[in-house]
């Protein structure tokens, strides 16, 4: 019964070997610094010589050496049939030739550990049969050493001390500590090693080699007997066949018979030697570890019962793979797995899945933070005059006004400039959308469990499925989030609450009083149009605050009023006596000019008393035009007090050094080729390019000021309140259309695209990795149940 106790934990351990189990099994360890004769004492309880030998480490992986009891095959059977032999578990050989077996240690020692004298933790499992030996499992593992020699690693010493450690520290471990008895105990490396994991020598075993080899008059009996170093399995002394010995090939019959020689002849030993010797050491081991183990009997089984229900619980993990051929089977597993996934989605966004991270946003979350953070600083960081300038303003009130000046800031000019404004927020607005789907996307690739990775390709088109659904309301809410925008800017509500509270202090402060420029006083011979006299500075105070678009005071404080134009006028002479005075009087009542057109300025010149250079032609286009169409005053008082300081008149060549033609729109004015323009209609466009050019680089006056500050004032009024509905509304939809949507009709559209019978076995087809994962832990649960129940049979015998 022993026997096939020793021959039952020796078949579990080739079982959980090959299978990779946890299950600690009792097996005896030889720990002993380097050339104490492990190797040698290996060999004598086998009765073979089948280990490496040589100078230096030698053994540098471990060795676990399963020796198993046979019977003595009948010497008469034809053919005869091998009485010994040695098996691997890496090599499907059987192994006759025991010098065979050690060249294969070596060469797998090199091809695992290398040719450079390094260890590795990896073991070589060898099976030795034969009717000399008895049931025992010894593992050797490589000696201590201390420094490292030749190509050795500098860590060589640590690297076996671990090794060595990892063995002995299982408390399944019978310690087979081997010492040399020409050297004190006390600097016994296996000793100490074995004291550190087994302090009080419970399951430690001394062994004393070359006895035979102290010095003269000296010996181990206090050693041997227990006085010196008391251990509860005793010491036990061997005599190992020498170097010469090995030479010479002495068989090992003949150093058995040596060995008992020498302890039955030795004074110091004669007394004790039916308790030292190969022989003894062998059924010592025997015994020992028959008693370990049927000692470990209660834990192993407690061991062995944990690790069959974590074997059970990671099998269910993989699944059953019996369901494959039931219809109606794969079909639950199916239905159930995609209700898991659109569950987990769902969860996901709404913040009530249970493993959520606490590292990182993950989910809605993210998605909030889209809403909140990115989408709303986005808004933020918009510029409500962005692209604006102020010549763009202008060009802009002037051209919403047509050949008409206006009293007041044009509403058309207004929604001609904010417009454009509204639109800038269409690209963080379709950005936002496409964050959102783009989270939606992540948020369902992470979606997944272990079942449902043992089926690759069902998870892939459940990512698909949903992805399509999330492709599908992409289109439908970017469209929204556009007319959104669109809506904003096809209607300006300038009746907005918020806008109107904008738009009053907008007014207020332009309303607010100007300050008077720096213009000198006029002389006092200055003389009116049509020779009536100038009023006084004080009469027309009020309507000379705000200045002309030339910079010219005006009268009523309109924009762009061309009348004022044509009320002050400034020769240098008496009108000629021939002027009518209906063409005064319809210089003032005449039609308004349009600031579209840019003014023209003459020079201003002198005129000479009584002359006057204008023909009858001009005087009739002056009717028409006025005397100066939309441009300054030619020749005014006050162009001629300012004429140091004033500004450039705009639409003119003042680098030209000659005498001053005609003033007004159509007449005098020089083209680039220097031919008289006045009365050619077709050089018009010429006119209002070189003009436009000119007046581009001009200063604008107090009046265009204030106009383009309060339409700064109110864009940048109506654009906030645009942005705060956009960046409330873009949400709202993104919501509806997009997030609620999906996750509304994500059950939905799972089972009509996926649950379909003739689809059931391509989706089930799992990954061939996780097959075999499954088939290794099936095989290693049923060796569980099997060495379970092994050992439960062998408890219920009596002992």
């Amino acid at each position: 019964m022993d026997s096939d106790l020793i021959k039952l934990v020796n078949r579990l351990q080739d079982t959980f070997s090959n299978l990779g189990g946890e299950l600690d099994m009792p097996q005896l360890v030889v720990v002993g610094s380097q050339s104490a004769g492990k190797s040698s004492v290996l060999e004598n309880i086998v009765g073979r010589d089948f280990l490496p030998r040589g100078q230096g480490i030698v053994t540098r992986r471990p060795l676990v050496l399963q020796l198993i009891h046979t019977a003595v095959p009948d010497p008469s059977s034809s053919p005869p049939a091998y009485t010994e032999w040695a098996q691997f578990l890496h090599v499907d050989k059987r192994f006759t030739d025991f010098g065979e077996v050690r060249r294969e240690i070596e060469q797998e020692t090199f091809r695992v550990a290398g040719q450079n004298k390094g260890i590795s933790k990896l073991p070589i499992s060898l099976r030795i049969y034969s009717p000399n030996v008895l049931d025992l499992t010894l593992v050797d593992l490589p000696g201590l050493t201390k420094i490292p020699v030749g190509d050795q690693p500098s860590d060589i010493e640590r690297q076996i001390r671990s090794l060595v450690t990892e063995y002995i520290s299982r408390p399944n471990s019978v310690i087979l500590a081997v010492s040399p008895a020409n050297v004190d105990l006390a600097n016994s490396d296996s000793l100490k090693l074995a004291r550190s994991v087994d302090p009080q020598g419970r399951r430690t075993l001394g062994v004393l080699t070359k006895l035979d080899l102290m010095d003269a008059g000296t010996n181990a009996l206090d050693v041997l007997t227990g006085r010196v170093y008391p251990l509860k399995l005793g010491f036990i002394g061997v005599v190992n066949r020498s170097q010469q010995d090995i030479i010479s090939e002495k068989s090992m019959p003949d150093a058995l018979d040596s060995e008992t020689e020498f302890f039955k002849n030795h004074p110091a030993y004669r007394n004790i030697a039916h308790k030292n010797g190969t022989k003894y050491l062998a059924r010592t081991l025997n015994q020992v570890l028959m008693n370990h183990i049927r000692d470990k009997l209660p834990d192993m089984k407690a061991r062995l019962n944990t690790l069959m229900g974590q074997a059970q619980q990671e099998l269910n993990l993989f699944g059953d793979g019996a369901i494959f051929g039931d219809k109606n089977q794969q079909g639950a597993l199916i239905l159930r797995l995609m209700n898991q996934f659109a569950h987990d989605f769902v969860a996901s966004i709404e913040g009530t899945k249970v493993d959520m991270s606490t590292k990182e946003l993950s989910g809605g979350a993210r998605i909030y933070y889209i809403f909140n953070d990115v989408f709303g600083h986005a808004l933020a960081s918009l510029d409500s005059s962005a692209g604006l300038d102020s010549q763009d303003i202008r060009t802009a009130i002037r051209n919403s006004t047509g050949p008409r000046p206006s009293l007041f800031v044009p509403e058309a000019a207004f929604d001609l400039l904010v417009k454009p404004q509204i639109k800038l927020l269409e690209p963080p607005s379709l950005r936002c959308v496409e964050l959102v789907y783009e989270e939606l996307v992540k948020i369902c690739h992470n979606c997944t469990s272990m079942e449902l990775e043992r089926f690759p390709r069902l998870h892939a088109q459940l990512i698909e499925c949903v992805s399509e659904l999330l492709r599908e309301r992409l289109g439908p809410t970017s469209e929204y989030a556009q007319s959104l925008i669109e809506i904003q800017a096809a209607y300006i509500n300038t009746n907005h609450p918020a806008f109107i509270s904008g738009s009053a202090a907008a007014a207020q402060a332009a309303t607010s009083p100007v300050p008077r420029s720096s213009t000198p006083s006029r002389p006092i011979s200055a003389d009116a149009t049509n020779g009536a006299p100038m009023p006084e500075d004080g009469d027309e105070s009020s309507s000379e605050e705000v200045t002309g678009v030339n910079g010219v005071s005006s009268r009523d404080g309109r924009s762009v009023s061309s009348t004022l134009h044509d009320r002050v006028r400034t020769t240098g002479s008496t009108t000629a006596a021939g002027a009518p005075t209906k063409s005064s009087s319809k210089s003032h009542h005449g039609p308004r000019h349009s600031s579209v057109l840019p003014p023209s300025q003459s020079h201003a010149q002198p005129g000479a008393p009584g002359t006057s250079p204008h023909t009858a032609r001009e005087t009739f286009l002056n009717y028409f035009f006025g005397q100066n169409g939309p441009g300054p005053i030619a020749g005014s008082s006050v162009e001629r007090s300012n004429a140091g300081t004033a500004p450039l008149p705009t639409g003119r060549d003042m680098s030209s050094a000659e005498a001053p033609g005609p003033t007004g729109l159509m007449a005098g004015k020089r083209t680039l080729d220097g031919n008289n323009a006045a009365y050619d209609m077709r050089s018009l466009g010429k006119h209002i390019e070189a003009v436009s050019s000119s007046d581009s680089s001009s200063q604008m006056t107090q009046r265009e000021e204030m106009e383009t500050s309060l339409i700064r004032s109110l864009i940048a009024s109506y654009f906030s309140i645009v942005r705060q509905s956009i960046q409330d509304l873009i949400p709202k939809a993104i919501m509806h259309f997009l997030v609620n949507h999906s996750t509304q009709q994500v059950q939905n559209r799972l089972v009509a695209t996926l649950y379909k019978p003739e689809l059931f076995a391509e989706l089930l087809n799992e990954d061939e990795g996780l097959v075999a994962e499954r088939t290794r832990v099936k095989a290693l649960l049923d060796a569980y149940k099997e060495a379970f129940k092994t050992l439960s049979d062998i408890n219920l015998k009596p002992i």
